[in-house]
């Protein structure tokens, strides 16, 4: 079986694949094919990737192509991870932002936004390929921001495309951890838009045990999300929020730690991964090593700024491993071998989610089988969370509408509406900032 990775030059490929290595399964991937416009970047990974399969048998074959057409030609998966502007656009995101005293992280707010603007269109035009190349493959989305993403995917190819994220997964093991709960047992009532959702409660054995989470506050001081938001304020949601609305109920701590940072989150990702490529090239460079250690360094410092906002010190040794791939391959497993599981997916709502309509494309628990992701029904969300919903999801189809139209104002509004921004002439200049310093966004008129 083939498995695409669009992106197949970014860092966090060989999560992928060394998951893949211990997938002995019949109906595994035999073949991985590594696709991006950075031969340069394809080679590296190659080497890791190398080095991981070193004494394993029968360890899926990988080769890379710059070819587009030829990497979806006769693909059963294809994993699309790009980054449009690399991590230098992402690092100008965030400065643009920081510059007007809005945040400029690359799913939230301003940087969100404008990441999605000059993603969407590329995504668009994969998404057309795949149908006409491989019209029978599955696309699971890795790329942020990941629901905006999928959404304009699905549009090309409907059902057929499912995003997905870790934050979900990990908070809802952390909560199962911290109730001594085993996470694998457990029902994680989750619900939202992606990096913008709640756990509402954890089943075991057909009992709800997050009231008992929430009534204790040593307990709920005890894991990430506690010592994050704080226990006063957890009790007062009722709920467990995905640690992304950090950015969204601490805004103005949040800006103030990124705008008082040495470098932004971009910047040292950036620095970062330029010093592991240029030190991957040499002949005798133990490559995997490398990223190992670099790997290391990304996840210890990963929010860095919130929880240096928050007090909430230093990330558990548990949180420092991966998570996405873990996803992705129990999703591919489950549609490959009709293994039916249930996931937390960014998938279209079909009435799922009440307030918002069958296409927006919702993150909440599914049942998977070999038919693809079935969104499970859910309560409906308290009126506070509802509304950031459907504000945050009308912004969204703005930046769908702007990049479709390349309307300058459809952008502007779609800025001017995010609560993160909340003002017409703030919007104007991130507009004229962003068109400034991205060529990708030259389609703006």
């Amino acid at each position: 079986m083939k498995l695409t990775i669009l992106g197949g030059g970014g860092f966090r490929v060989p999560l992928v694949y060394g998951a893949l290595l211990g997938d002995r399964a019949e109906g595994r991937v035999t073949r991985v094919v590594l696709h991006d416009v950075d031969a340069g970047r394809l080679r590296a990974i190659a080497r890791v990737l190398a080095e991981q399969a070193t004494g394993v048998p029968d360890a899926p074959e990988v080769t890379v192509t710059t070819d587009l057409d030829e990497a979806l030609r006769g693909a059963a998966f294809v994993f699309s991870a790009i980054r449009v502007g690399g991590l230098e656009g992402r690092a100008n995101d965030e400065r643009v932002a920081l510059a007007e005293g809005v945040l400029g992280q690359e799913t939230v707010g301003a940087g969100g936004i404008a990441y999605g603007l000059r993603t969407v269109p590329v995504a668009v035009g994969i998404a057309r390929r795949v149908a006409r190349l491989a019209p029978d493959a599955w696309v699971i989305n890795f790329t942020n921001p990941a629901g905006l993403v999928t959404e304009a995917m699905s549009r090309h190819l409907g059902d057929r495309v499912i995003g997905i994220c870790d934050s979900p997964v990990g908070l809802g093991r952390r909560v199962a951890r911290a109730l001594g709960a085993r996470p694998r047992e457990a029902w994680i009532d989750y619900v939202g838009l992606n990096h913008l959702g709640w756990v509402r409660g954890l089943r075991v054995a057909g009992r709800d045990e997050l009231p008992r989470l929430l009534a204790d506050p040593a307990l709920l001081g005890s894991f990430e999300e506690g010592r994050l938001f704080g226990t006063d304020w957890l009790q007062s949601l009722g709920a467990v929020p995905n640690e992304y609305l950090h950015y969204y109920y601490f805004n103005r701590e949040a800006v103030r730690a990124y705008q008082e940072a040495k470098q932004t989150r971009g910047a040292f990702l950036h620095d970062q991964q330029a010093r592991f490529y240029a030190g991957v090239t040499g002949p005798d460079v133990p490559a995997l090593e490398l990223w190992n250690r670099t790997r290391a360094e990304r996840e210890a410092t990963y929010m860095a700024e919130n929880r240096e906002a928050a007090g909430a010190g230093e990330r558990e040794a548990e949180d420092l491993s991966g998570g996405y791939e873990d996803v992705a391959l129990a999703l591919m497993r489950a549609i490959a071998r009709d293994e039916r599981t249930t996931l937390i997916l960014n998938v279209r709502n079909r009435g799922t989610l009440s307030p918002l309509d069958g296409d927006a494309v919702v993150e909440v628990p599914c049942l998977v089988d070999a038919s693809g992701a079935h969104p499970v029904s859910v309560d409906p969300l308290p009126d506070h969370a509802t509304g950031l919903v459907c504000a945050v999801k009308a912004v969204e189809r703005e930046v769908l509408a702007a990049a479709r139209s390349g309307s300058r104002a459809t952008a502007v509004k779609a800025f001017a509406l995010h609560p993160l921004v909340d003002s017409v002439n703030v919007a104007r200049r991130l507009v004229d900032g962003y068109t400034a310093v991205h060529p990708g966004l030259a389609y703006l008129g």
